[in-house]
């Protein structure tokens, strides 16, 4: 089962689910703004993506928090997403074992079709 990971009004999450949709391709949604992940399950995906793939410093939560005067380091960004879901790049997408981090249609194509 894929699993995707985001917000539904993010952009880079409804071109993902669209193209999900589009290629009949089953996925399960997990909503941030109404879930965090589990700190262990943040801890496997940082052994599968960088930690700094996964965690978004452009994004409106980080400037939000003034995150980039705390200068984070791997453990501090960690920390952080562990209590602030919004900071992920989005989507995050589990499958097979396997992590997907952003919207980009090649990959998508060459990974999913």
């Amino acid at each position: 089962m894929i699993t995707v990971y985001g917000i539904k009004t993010c952009g880079s999450v409804r071109s993902a689910l669209k193209f999900f949709k589009d290629n009949n391709i089953e996925v399960e949604f997990f909503d941030f703004k109404k879930e965090t992940p589990s700190a262990d399950k943040i801890k496997t995906w940082t052994t599968k993506a960088d930690i700094n793939i996964l965690f978004n410093n452009k994004g409106t939560k980080y400037k939000t928090l003034n995150l980039k005067e705390l200068n984070l380091d791997d453990n501090g960004k960690y920390e952080w997403l562990c209590k602030e879901p919004l900071l992920f790049k989005r989507p995050v997408i589990e499958f097979d074992d396997k992590l997907v981090v952003a919207w980009d249609e090649e990959l998508y194509k060459k990974t999913f079709l």
